[in-house]
């Protein structure tokens, strides 16, 4: 059984059992959070699609851990110019652990 699931405006396929990696989620390591923007549940053969949401579905996960992933840089550049701006950015991440998927 599986499910998609909207976390913060992107779509994840979650398991039970499986770990997400999504945009940081203001909680602490070890709560429990849920999700209520489920788009599709999948059961053996039978499939539940929401519009846009299946309604009474939810999602259970607790988070492990949180992190930063490896630093981008963005250059920008015109030749000729004397323009060039250098910038990095690490963006922030949550290790969920899906728990229970509700609602199948």
């Amino acid at each position: 059984m599986y499910a998609m699931v909207e976390i913060k405006g992107k779509q994840y396929k979650a398991e039970e059992g499986a770990l997400l990696r999504v945009e940081k989620v203001q909680a602490q390591a070890g709560d429990v959070v849920e999700f209520d923007s489920v788009l599709m549940i999948r059961k053996d053969d039978d499939i539940q699609l929401g519009s846009p949401y299946v309604k009474g579905a939810s999602l259970k996960a607790v988070v492990e851990d949180h992190g930063r992933e490896k630093k981008i840089i963005v250059f920008k550049y015109k030749r000729r110019k004397n323009y060039k701006r250098k910038h990095g950015h690490r963006q922030a991440y949550s290790l969920l652990r899906v728990k229970e998927i509700a609602g199948a």
